[in-house]
């Protein structure tokens, strides 16, 4: 079976279990970029608290991230652990974004993707997951974002070797599905979703939609 017919069959047979799962949850683009650099190292549930933090003190903008103090800041994200790293690492992308774009997330996202990928991984603390989420989920960009999820399902499915890079499994599917955020969006969605049910660190196989899933072996 071809590469790309073999993972659209696992997006389907993920998609019929879960549906739309309307991923990442943020009511504006700057929620979601801020969310994504909180949610490294931590769950989601947590970083819900850190951002409604942010509201409540109405700061969940680029101007108001801009003037907060460090300390207060660390102060209130402080639920979503990691605190004091966090504060750096949003008061860096809020530096870039008002150097580069003047504080308009609308004019950084006018940019051609790889380039824009590219600064983005030149701001200390931002990483090619967070980037790509930013880009994926806040830009709507067509671009695969790679998780630790993404690589066990993969991995336990004989689909990739242990120490395969990032860049290796981003390209697997960006290279053979159609190049759509809406697709991006909803098949990480539904590799998160199926790695915290089902594909944990201890394995609930029996239980899993993928089990049995028989494709055969794929070639380009």
């Amino acid at each position: 079976m071809r590469t790309g017919d073999y993972l659209l069959k696992i997006y389907a047979t993920l998609n019929g279990c879960f549906g739309n799962l309307n991923w990442w949850p943020g009511e504006t683009p700057f929620e979601i970029a801020v969310g994504a650099i909180l949610t490294q190292n931590t769950n989601w549930k947590n970083v819900e608290r850190a951002i409604e933090n942010l509201k409540g003190n109405n700061l969940l903008s680029p101007l108001g991230l801009l003037k907060i103090r460090e300390e207060k800041l660390e102060e209130l994200i402080r639920p979503s652990g990691y605190y004091r790293i966090k504060t750096k690492r949003l008061k860096n992308f809020i530096l870039f974004l008002f150097e580069e774009y003047d504080g308009d997330l609308n004019k950084m996202f006018e940019e051609e993707l790889w380039s824009l990928r590219g600064k983005l991984l030149g701001v200390k603390g931002i990483g090619e997951e967070t980037a790509d989420s930013i880009l994926l989920y806040a830009g709507e960009k067509p671009v695969f974002v790679v998780d630790a999820y993404t690589r066990r399902i993969l991995l336990r499915h004989h689909l990739i070797d242990e120490d395969v890079r990032y860049s290796d499994i981003q390209s697997l599917f960006m290279d053979h599905l159609p190049c759509h955020a809406p697709l991006f969006n909803q098949y990480h969605a539904l590799f998160v979703n199926t790695g915290k049910q089902f594909c944990r660190k201890t394995p609930q196989c029996d239980e899993c939609p993928l089990k049995g899933l028989e494709v055969g072996k794929m070639r380009s």
